[in-house]
């Protein structure tokens, strides 16, 4: 029987998450996306790659801010869609490192936007976010837990993420809407991260895995 999960800090025990929809890390506006990735009935890691695709042209050719927009609204969609797509287990499990991919690059492509003295912002943002991913998946991994509700309502998913950095760019706002972005949500990520692992760690099941490394554990 597979372990319970709760969110941290959470009373009664419920069913384990998926793990692929939790290292996603999708935000309201994608999951309200996801019908449309039904529909379309395209492999989820197909429509993240047709979504980061234009990204990558954008970053090395270079492109006005209207079109910055259209193609911003592109990756959301898209990727955004994939969360519902239906589920082809023997690629499935690219779908996290894709979406992650898609969001990094395109938060330091909209940093590029502004200027080079916007990098170092974006990769004090990134340096947040890496704790962020990287908890979900250990959490999750080995407690069977995933971060509390307003620790995840405050990371906003990634699709807000760059909208939020979008904003940020048309606003004049960057680079200090990165610098700020990456200290409310460091401090964020690795207190409740913290307080998580050592106050209500100890209560939780790690969720059981077949793979070789696990087995020999």
């Amino acid at each position: 029987m597979s372990a319970a999960a709760v969110t941290a800090g959470a009373g009664p025990l419920a069913a384990a998450p998926d793990p692929i929809a939790v290292y996603r890390d999708d935000g309201p506006l994608a999951t309200l996306l996801a019908p449309l990735g039904r529909a379309l009935r395209l492999p989820g890691p197909v429509l993240i790659v047709l979504g980061l695709a234009p990204v990558l042209v954008a970053a090395v050719v270079g492109v006005s801010e209207p079109v910055a927009a259209v193609i911003v609204a592109w990756l959301i969609v898209t990727v955004g869609a994939s969360a519902g797509a239906r589920p082809r287990p023997r690629i499935r499990w690219a779908e996290p490192p894709l979406v992650r991919a898609s969001e990094y690059v395109a938060l330091i492509w909209i940093a590029g936007l502004e200027g080079p003295e916007a990098y170092p912002a974006a990769f004090a943002l990134l340096a947040a976010l890496t704790f962020r991913h990287y908890d979900l998946v250990y959490r999750l991994r080995h407690r069977g837990v995933v971060p509390a509700r307003w620790v995840s309502a405050l990371a906003g998913g990634w699709d807000g993420r760059v909208i939020v950095a979008f904003l940020l760019l048309v606003a004049g706002a960057l680079p200090a809407g990165y610098f700020v972005a990456a200290a409310v949500l460091g401090v964020a990520f690795v207190g409740e991260a913290v307080y998580g692992w050592l106050a209500v760690g100890r209560v939780q099941r790690p969720l059981e895995y077949e793979d070789e490394e696990d087995e020999g554990q």
